[in-house]
């Protein structure tokens, strides 16, 4: 099976990159933009989504920059998805850059979407929509 690494940006303008770790780090944080609701128990993350629930792993953090996480559930081995914190040297403002994989164009497409519509959500919760 052969996977595609992608990342996306996503411009944050000035919002602090404090505020935007907690969003992006904590089950509180995640539950007002990434999932409905969000359980964590050790490195182990669950989201719920209506009924339905998935479980990711933490399996790197830099405080303050980036979370990884790998879905417990995922067909790509190597696979993760990480949120990760940078500032644009050209404009000068926060950015959030997504990575994650996908197994073809399709799925790629499908993924990019979800993070669009999960990136709208969290502007929104930070006032820079």
């Amino acid at each position: 099976m052969h996977e595609e690494k992608f990342v996306i940006d996503y411009d944050m303008k000035s919002v602090s990159a404090s505020l935007i770790w907690t969003f992006i780090s904590t089950p509180n944080g995640l539950a007002e933009w990434f999932a409905d609701s969000v359980k964590k128990d050790g490195k182990v993350f669950t989201f719920y989504w209506n009924k339905a629930s998935q479980r990711a792993t933490l399996i790197a953090i830099r405080n303050g920059q980036y979370v990884r996480f790998r879905w417990e559930d995922s067909e790509i081995p190597r696979s993760f998805f990480e949120m990760r914190i940078t500032n644009s040297e050209i404009t000068g403002s926060r950015n959030l850059q997504i990575t994650d994989f996908a197994i073809d164009e399709d799925e790629r497409k499908e993924i990019t979407e979800l993070w669009h519509n999960q990136i709208k959500s969290l502007k929104r919760v930070l006032g820079c929509a």
